[in-house]
């Protein structure tokens, strides 16, 4: 499996912005108006961080030896996991990208203020996120074989 490309992430992040954008105008249009986010989601995204960080160290230290024994599912299940969290730090930063993108035209009036530097916190807890999946991706990345190593190991075909 490969890693995620950041140039994929910026994709996802600036497509749901430029959708999300459209659609919260569309609605504005119509009288409905998003609630501020709340400081919980920002709570709940940092500490999904946290938890790919954690898992990922555990992969990190048995590659460098400091821990003796690691299942190989469970590696392979945090680098899933740290993929999946890059994905969604970047679709939850393009949805307050969104609305920061909305607000910020409206900067003097104190209510559309709160929100833009509301959803704007929320942004960078985003980026956190896909920044914490990204590192632990490279946690879980298995070194080169050594080359000595691959001499020595028989062709497994006749030439």
């Amino acid at each position: 499996m490969r890693r995620t490309s950041v140039r994929t992430l910026a994709l996802v992040l600036v497509s749901v912005a430029a959708v999300g954008a459209l659609l919260l105008r569309l609605l504005e249009g119509y009288g409905v108006y998003l609630p501020e986010v709340g400081w919980v989601e920002c709570v709940a995204i940092l500490a999904l961080a946290g938890g790919i960080f954690t898992a990922g160290w555990a992969v990190r230290a048995y590659q460098k030896g400091d821990r003796p024994n690691l299942d190989p599912l469970r590696a392979a299940r945090t680098f899933v996991l740290a993929k999946a969290g890059a994905l969604t730090g970047a679709l939850l930063g393009g949805r307050y990208l969104a609305e920061v993108a909305v607000h910020v035209g409206q900067l003097e009036i104190e209510s559309r203020r709160d929100h833009a530097v509301a959803a704007a916190i929320a942004v960078v807890c985003s980026l956190v996120l896909v920044v914490v999946a990204l590192v632990v991706e490279k946690f879980c990345e298995l070194p080169p074989p050594d080359d000595a190593q691959a001499e020595e190991s028989p062709d497994p075909l006749p030439s």
